[in-house]
């Protein structure tokens, strides 16, 4: 599942989607890696209120359940499960998902995202992980995805918007990396991350648009180390000799 996440846009450039661009003036977007299991902030693109513009902003990236008081509760909630994604084939079903799939739905921005492939080399007694960088080399930043949800924090008071990633079955790259769960973020070329923001679409076409595999020849992958958390530029390659090459 799509849990690490990185972006590198610098403050001189402007995130476009089709014919309309936002200036990066207070917002940091460069960040080489982040967790969501550190429950941070991420930048997301919200519609505005009649669907002609979007918002760039900071979201907390966990969707919170409107059941969830405070965050003593929400604390509590992450023993039983996470939601730092959503699975496409089940957004509106899901009790959890199905009113931000409805009626909430955003892109979240990615220069690129970190896998696990397994493989069992010759010797070794189990599979070892082996981590991946997944980029797309011809664009700076995508979209991803996402659903949204405004929470209000009962005990404190306050507000903010939370996120879940949205994640589709793999194409065939992510398929060879992510060979467990077999899973991939939701990545839209812009024409459908522009739909996917719109008011009005039906269940139908949110389960078309939701479950989206992007072109595997459009992206790229290479292996990094297996201690990128805790180096300078997790994104440097890293060769594994005994690790197959994937696929094309």
């Amino acid at each position: 599942m799509c849990y690490y996440n990185g972006i590198r846009v610098s403050k001189e450039e402007y995130i476009r989607l089709l014919h309309l661009e936002k200036e990066l003036k207070e917002i940091n977007l460069v960040r080489y890696l982040a967790s969501g299991f550190e429950y941070g902030n991420w930048p997301i693109l919200k519609p505005n209120a009649d669907g002609t513009d979007f918002v760039l902003e900071m979201a907390h990236w966990e969707l919170i359940p409107y059941w969830i008081k405070d965050t003593n509760a929400l604390a509590e909630s992450r023993k039983k499960f996470t939601t730092l994604n959503a699975t496409a084939e089940k957004l509106l079903e899901s009790k959890m998902f199905r009113n931000p799939a409805l009626k909430h739905r955003c892109l979240v921005l990615s220069s690129g995202f970190y896998e696990w492939r397994h493989f069992q080399p010759v010797g070794a007694k189990k599979e070892i992980a082996y981590p991946y960088y997944i980029s797309l080399p011809n664009k700076s930043y995508f979209f991803m995805a996402g659903i949204y949800q405004p929470w209000i924090d009962k005990e404190t008071g306050e507000t903010m918007d939370t996120f879940a990633i949205v994640t589709t079955a793999a194409n065939s790259l992510m398929d060879q990396i992510h060979n467990k769960k077999k899973r991939m973020p939701t990545i839209l070329p812009d024409a459908l991350a522009w739909e996917w923001m719109q008011n009005g679409l039906s269940g139908d076409r949110i389960r078309e648009i939701a479950g989206y595999q992007y072109n595997s020849q459009e992206m790229a992958a290479s292996t990094i180390q297996k201690e990128f958390r805790t180096v300078p530029d997790p994104q440097t390659p890293y060769t594994y000799p005994e690790l197959p090459a994937l696929v094309e």
